[in-house]
């Protein structure tokens, strides 16, 4: 366990896993910078495990995406009150709001992958599936497990269907209210748990939604670059441009708290092309000061007599 940041105040903090030289290395070269201002600026803790959370001989042993649910167990005797669980693969908006700030922390708090999107999911769906066949593999199929609704998912694990689909890349949690339910989501499943994705996410939505704790974060906290590329910047498929892609996701950026790069194809790699650096920052805070300030709508020039 590695503390970057420590937070004395408020002890709420950023935590995120990243195990191996290699994504270590890239996290803290991409998306690291970020994360610090946004914790500097809000008064939190920053904390990576760059360590398997369980040994591998162990039967309950399974990829490091379902080790983020013992992370409250490692933390136990540390002074920290909440928690954020991010993947590596995000990218902050410096100036964002705090995202513990006025929450009920008896809840657990995650995004939903169906509802309070601000675009149409099957159409950015579509869009990926195109432009992926169109552009980088055109045996990629137009009717993949893409689209699959959360019924059959649900089902395909072998669970029974809740009302949500929910993100599992980041969720807030409150260390000694809820540490104990997410250890048991964890050893609920021995190796390889079934899943259409290969993934935990219907899993921790299952449980999350069984609990009748959750809480629903705004999309802002959790936005996809995959569909925000889809629907906004398609031609990002076929330009292979870095200063148009760093425009791209700077734009994203500042619509939005969280930028999410999940997946192995080409737009989850994205992330690794980009970060926030001290001119950024600069650019942020003269356009946050300039959202704040009232515009009373001085004339300009002569006004035109007819």
């Amino acid at each position: 366990m590695i503390k970057l940041i420590n937070s004395d105040k408020n002890k709420n903090y950023l935590v995120t896993i990243a195990i191996g030289k290699k994504l270590f290395s890239d996290w803290k070269k991409y998306a690291y910078p970020s994360w610090k201002l946004y914790c500097r600026k809000n008064g939190l803790g920053l904390i990576c495990f760059d360590h398997h959370l369980i040994d591998k001989k162990n039967i309950y042993f399974k990829k490091p995406h379902w080790q983020k649910y013992l992370i409250g167990h490692h933390l136990k005797n540390e002074k920290i009150n909440n928690v954020c669980y991010l993947d590596t693969d995000f990218i902050i908006n410096p100036l964002s709001p705090d995202i513990f700030k006025k929450r009920n922390m008896k809840f657990i708090y995650a995004s939903s992958n169906i509802y309070g999107l601000p675009y149409n999911l099957e159409k950015a769906q579509k869009n990926v599936s195109y432009y992926r066949k169109k552009y980088i593999n055109n045996k990629y199929p137009l009717d993949s497990a893409i689209f699959a609704s959360k019924e059959k998912t649900y089902k395909f694990a072998n669970l029974s269907v809740k009302k949500d689909d929910l993100c599992s890349g980041l969720f807030v949690f409150n260390l000694k209210k809820h540490s104990a339910l997410l250890e048991s989501l964890f050893f609920n499943y021995y190796k390889n748990p079934k899943s259409l994705t290969e993934g935990d996410q219907i899993h921790f939505s299952f449980h999350l939604l069984k609990s009748k704790i959750f809480k629903r974060l705004d999309y802002k906290f959790q936005a996809y670059w995959i569909y925000e590329m889809a629907i906004n910047y398609p031609f990002l498929y076929f330009i292979k441009n870095k200063k148009v892609l760093k425009e791209c996701v700077l734009n994203t950026l500042m619509n939005n708290y969280f930028l999410h790069f999940p997946g192995s194809w080409i737009e989850g790699r994205m992330w690794k092309n980009f970060f926030i650096d001290k001119k950024n920052l600069v650019f942020y805070k003269k356009l946050y000061k300039y959202y704040q300030k009232k515009v009373v709508g001085k004339p300009v020039g002569k006004v035109l007599e007819k």
